[in-house]
């Protein structure tokens, strides 16, 4: 029986039976429209963004080049549609081997791991160009619930079993709950978040994928990203 929260936010679809409200959980998700459409705008965009950012690019891997030790590229295993792992790809702006000691975990706003130049990366979310391959090889989309790592994922699982539903949409470059500024750096915060990405994959259409993309781009230029 959904909540007063989840009835006027749309986060789920409500059926009443017999006077008894009940939520309606889609286990198709997406329609076969809505696959073609999202596949189409996925690959337009990609390929013309990464026309308008090559020069940016090379730019950007000048800079990391010199400014520290490593590779420019941070490629990283992340779980897509279905559950399936994909190499995630970005530009690196933590310093090399940063994990070594301490594993997997999450990122905060003192993370002394992250390179002066990664903290101006990660504010205007420009480390996150080269998904845009992701998204043109098609492990992921555009619009979505942002993908996370294996290792974290496994500890959320224990704590939050319907955190599974995620996989049934492809993963995104940016998002609902990109959009309204939901960080994970704590398992309340991964609770937060999945009101947004549920909310997403209940309400997916056209106008909402388009409404994302306007607000991604008041997010990039207000510069508070992480």
């Amino acid at each position: 029986i959904p909540d007063m929260y989840e009835t006027i936010s749309g986060q789920v679809h409500i059926d009443i039976i017999r006077g008894l409200p009940l939520l309606n959980i889609n286990p198709d998700i997406m329609t076969e429209f809505q696959e073609i459409y999202k596949r189409v705008l996925d690959i337009c965009i990609s390929i013309i963004a990464l026309i308008i950012f090559f020069p940016l690019n090379l730019l950007i891997a000048l800079i990391i080049s010199i400014s520290s030790p490593g590779k420019i590229l941070y490629k990283q295993i992340r779980i897509g549609l279905n559950g399936v792992q994909f190499t995630l790809i970005k530009f690196r702006t933590m310093y090399d081997n940063s994990e070594r000691s301490t594993g997997p975990i999450w990122s905060d706003k003192e993370d002394s791991r992250i390179t002066p130049l990664g903290k101006i990366l990660r504010r205007y979310h420009l480390d996150e160009i080269p998904q845009l391959l992701n998204v043109l090889y098609g492990n992921m989309s555009i619009i979505g619930p942002r993908p996370e790592r294996p290792e974290i994922i496994e500890k959320l699982m224990k704590k939050i079993p319907y955190y599974s539903r995620r996989f049934k949409v492809k993963p995104g470059l940016s998002g609902w709950a990109q959009v309204m500024g939901v960080y994970d750096v704590s398992v309340a915060d991964v609770h937060n978040k999945l009101k947004h990405d549920f909310y997403y994959i209940e309400n997916m259409s056209i106008l909402l994928d388009i409404k994302i993309l306007l607000l991604t781009f008041f997010v990039v230029l207000r510069g508070k990203g992480r």
